[in-house]
């Protein structure tokens, strides 16, 4: 007898976990809300193919050249493709899939290693473009949908959350990458490139990085910030940016200086300043303490690079130092960041 209601319960537990009607309503509408996000922008992900030449050892051993993929994202219909920076930096050459079967070689327009980001282009007209939104309306928690190419299988759709806003991520060149969105939409090798978007179809942001050996985070470059830097790309070819002229490190600042000047805890001591820079024509030293850049306050040497990245080229940018304990206020006008 006690087997019987043993089982009773347990085949009531079994229906109670059966979806209700509206439940089923909802789940169906999750669907229908991913499949016309992936309708809407899912023609204008593309697949970037590239080939790179290899090293004189390499060639010798009989491989004259490296192959690699990632995805890209049509952004305008006569054929300019935004990707990530290091999915077609050094290729000799580019093949574009698109959705519909054709393929199509393409050349960079340029591309910024400080960001991560790309753009480039095939000689096509009247092509299918995504929408460009808004990262800066989107919040922890909001569902999101990737699409791109992992491992070569095309058009590979995956959803998550935006699992937290305001990441850094330190790119290539070693410059910090701001506002990166982290999502556990999966990603894998070769969705680099591709665009995170939300239920409308919008794109949010531009698919970069994953942490190996971890599960569920993935990060993606705001839109916002592509958007900046594609204009750039198309306009010039490169993303200028000011250059004051110095290495530094954080360092710990005394406390009761820092208590009486009002000051943060670190900032950032100058370890070396380039020869005929703008820091030289300021007369900043090796030694001297940098705690104010413009209207802000530096912390680190990332702040610095942040202050240095909004200010126009060729501007007078006033520089607050530490010199012992003496307090100074200098002018510099950075120029442009060399490529190098």
């Amino acid at each position: 007898m006690r087997l019987a209601e043993v089982l009773s319960e347990f085949n009531g537990e079994q229906r109670s976990v059966i979806p209700s009607q509206g439940e089923r309503e909802a789940l169906d509408a999750y669907s229908q809300a991913v499949v016309q996000a992936v309708e809407r922008v899912g023609p204008a992900v593309v697949s970037v193919v590239v080939a790179r030449p290899g090293s004189e050892r390499m060639r010798r051993r009989g491989f004259p050249e490296f192959h690699g993929a990632g995805s890209g994202l049509i952004i305008a219909p006569d054929g300019y493709i935004l990707t990530n920076s290091h999915v077609v930096r050094g290729v000799g050459k580019i093949e574009v899939r698109l959705q519909d079967g054709r393929t199509l070689e393409a050349r960079v327009v340029g591309e910024d290693p400080h960001t991560d980001l790309g753009v480039i282009r095939v000689s096509e007209t009247g092509l299918p473009r995504a929408e460009l939104g808004d990262s800066g309306v989107l919040r922890v928690g909001q569902l999101v949908i990737a699409i791109g190419n992992p491992l070569g299988f095309q058009a590979t759709v995956t959803t998550g959350v935006v699992s937290a806003l305001g990441r850094t991520l330190r790119a290539e060149s070693g410059r910090v990458i701001e506002n990166i969105i982290q999502t556990d939409a999966a990603l894998n090798p070769g969705n680099s490139g591709g665009p995170l978007v939300d239920f409308q179809g919008r794109v949010v942001g531009i698919n970069t990085a994953v942490i190996m050996g971890s599960q569920g985070i993935c990060f993606a470059i705001p839109v916002n910030t592509a958007k900046w830097v594609t204009s750039q790309l198309i306009r010039e070819g490169r993303v200028r940016r000011s250059y004051l002229g110095v290495s530094g490190q954080p360092v710990q600042v005394d406390r009761r200086l820092a208590l009486e000047l009002a000051l943060k805890d670190t900032a950032v001591r100058v370890v070396e300043v380039q020869p005929n820079t703008a820091a030289e024509s300021a007369g900043i030293l090796a030694g001297d303490i940098i705690i104010k850049a413009g209207d802000s306050a530096v912390a680190t040497p990332d702040d610095l690079q942040r202050i240095l990245g909004k200010h126009p080229i060729g501007e007078v940018l006033s520089v607050e130092i530490l010199r012992g304990a003496e307090r100074r206020l200098l002018t510099a006008r950075p120029a442009e960041l060399p490529d190098n």
